[in-house]
């Protein structure tokens, strides 16, 4: 498929339709124009400013200014933009495209469900020009309101819930704050658990250290959050978990593992780095944390779906080396 630099020439100008995004918790605290210019990459900054001035842009409905802090369950309304298909850098490269297509699990009229793999994002940014999104309206020309739902991080893999209607993306982005959407991630941890299930509500404060990389500490005073851990199989060294995030926090399995004393095996930001070594030797060159079911009702059928992301080969192979039981999908 040819990019948009081919098809239009490299002075061409692309027009961008109006979208309508809700705000998610990795967004919060940043300035409205800064995020502007990072979403309408090409657009002279000029431009995003005279949109804030004329009140183009909305928010929750209404006027804001350019030093405008977002929150989390903001609503934006993005105006259609012209930008240059010169600043749009190259469309994503033909096998991520692939890829990503490859790896839709479900789909029906307004929605569809993406077992992301791992180390790839969900939308371009932070040194990465292309993510899933990408890559689906690459490959979907004619899908014009093509959303993220939710995120995961590069380093997690699983269902990835993309809405294909703004109506939908309305709905989900509803029934996601309201705790309506279920989400169950698989997760290797060290150590052999004791006991059965366990809840963990350690509140969670999101900080940004010197070298700009994103840091979430738990501390009393910061956001609550609560975490259900399930074990399915224990081994001498690791324990295979469920884990349950009852709330959305950027971070949340992963540090709230931690806090308890079971890291999350090949994290390098919040886990044990001799247990990681330790890892690598049953073949595990990742971080293992695997978004293995979603549910959610259909907003055009009011039917609940329950989507099964399968666990990608090499996971696998590491629970069959440690000899642990490989989760069959539910029924």
């Amino acid at each position: 498929m040819p990019s948009k630099i081919d098809q239009f020439g490299a002075s061409a100008a692309v027009h961008q339709g109006v979208r309508e995004v809700c705000v998610l918790e990795d967004r919060e605290g940043q300035r409205i124009d800064n995020y502007l210019l990072a979403t309408l990459k090409g657009l002279p900054r000029s431009r995003v400013y005279q949109m804030l001035r004329r009140g183009e842009v909305r928010v929750n409905g209404g006027r804001v200014t350019q030093s405008y802090r977002l929150k989390q369950g903001d609503r934006l309304r993005i105006p259609p933009a012209i930008t240059t298909a010169a600043a749009l850098q190259r469309a994503p490269s033909a096998a991520l495209v692939e890829r990503i297509e490859h790896s839709v699990v479900y789909e029906e009229e307004g929605v569809m469900v993406v077992n992301k793999p791992a180390g790839v994002t969900v939308h371009g940014g932070s040194g990465r020009r292309h993510g899933v999104i990408e890559a689906l309206r690459a490959s979907r020309p004619a899908a014009s309101q093509l959303e993220l739902v939710h995120r995961l991080d590069r380093d997690t893999s699983g269902a990835l819930l993309v809405a294909k209607r703004r109506s939908v993306l309305r709905q989900l982005h509803a029934d996601l704050r309201a705790g309506k959407i279920e989400k169950r991630y698989l997760a290797l941890v060290r150590g052999r658990w004791r006991g059965g299930e366990r809840s963990v509500r350690t509140a969670l404060e999101k900080n940004v250290v010197r070298s700009g990389e994103r840091v979430v500490r738990a501390r009393a005073g910061g956001k609550p959050s609560q975490t259900l851990f399930l074990p399915l199989d224990r081994g001498l060294d690791a324990t295979l978990c469920e884990a349950l995030p009852l709330t959305g926090r950027t971070h949340q399995i992963r540090v709230h593992a931690a806090e308890i004393g079971h890291p999350l095996a090949g994290d390098g930001k919040y886990g044990d780095r001799e247990f990681n070594k330790q890892i690598r030797n049953y073949g595990l060159g990742r971080m293992f944390l695997h978004a293995h079911l979603i549910g959610f009702t259909s907003p055009l059928t009011g039917r609940w779906v329950q989507v099964d992301a399968p666990l990608d080969e090499n996971l696998v192979q590491v629970l069959e080396s440690l000899g642990l039981r490989v989760p069959r999908p539910s029924k």
